[in-house]
C-alpha cells in the first residue's frame, strides 16, 4: 500500500466535494449502511481526468461502481437488492453493487482481506481508486497504488494487471480512454 500525499488527497477531495453529482451518489450509498463500502473505478477516474483536461461537462459514466466487503453475507441477492434501492432513489445511473469478499474467485486471486485489498488487485493504477463518505461527512480516499498515475493521466498495470497482462491489454483496447481524454498515456508490457 502506497502512502498518499496530502496535496494530492486534498486536490481530489476538493474535486469530489465540488461535484454535486458525486456528493449525491456518496450520500445515497452511505444511506445503505454497507460495511467497508466505497465508490470507485470510473466514478473517481473520470471525475479527475475531466478536471485535469478542463472539461466543463462531466463525461457520462456507463455505471457507478459501488463496493463493499462483507464475509457474513456473500449472496448476490444482497447486491441486487442494493442496486434496486439505488435505482429507485436515482434511476438511470447504472448502479453496480459488488461485495468484494466474493470477487476474488472470478479473478483467480486469494481471498481479499477488505475493500482496499480488492481494489489493489484491479488491473490498472488510475482505476484502483475509490472514495467513501464517512458519517461525519469527511471523505476517505482509498488508493492502494497511490494517486500519481491518476493525476498524471497515466495508465499502468498493477501487479494483478501484470499477472493477467492479456486481460489488461484487452481492457485497454476496449476502453480506448485516449479517445475521450487525449492526454491519457497507456503504458505496460506487451
Amino acid at each position: 500500500m502506497q502512502i498518499l500525499h496530502e496535496k494530492q488527497v486534498s486536490l481530489l477531495t476538493d474535486w469530489i466535494t465540488g461535484s454535486a453529482f458525486a456528493m449525491r451518489c456518496l450520500r445515497m450509498v452511505r444511506d445503505l449502511a454497507l460495511p467497508d463500502w466505497a465508490i470507485g473505478a470510473g466514478f473517481v477516474r473520470s471525475l479527475a481526468w475531466d478536471r485535469l483536461c478542463g472539461y466543463a461537462t462531466p463525461t457520462p459514466l456507463p455505471d457507478i461502481d459501488v463496493l463493499f466487503f462483507d464475509t457474513a453475507d456473500l449472496s448476490p441477492k444482497r447486491e441486487r437488492d442494493g442496486e434496486a434501492w439505488l435505482e429507485q432513489q436515482w434511476p438511470s445511473q447504472g448502479w453496480s453493487l459488488r461485495n468484494q469478499a466474493r470477487m476474488h474467485a472470478g479473478n483467480g486471486d486469494l481471498p481479499y482481506r477488505d475493500t482496499a485489498d480488492a481494489i489493489a488487485n484491479w488491473l490498472e493504477t488510475p482505476t484502483a481508486v475509490a472514495v467513501r463518505l464517512e458519517p461525519d461527512n469527511r471523505l476517505h480516499i482509498i488508493a492502494p497504488h497511490g494517486l500519481d498515475d491518476l493525476l498524471a493521466l497515466r495508465v499502468r498495470p498493477t501487479l494483478a494487471g501484470q499477472r493477467r497482462i492479456a486481460a489488461y491489454h484487452a481492457r485497454m483496447a476496449a476502453k480506448n480512454w485516449a479517445a475521450t481524454w487525449p492526454n491519457v498515456v497507456v503504458e505496460g508490457p506487451t
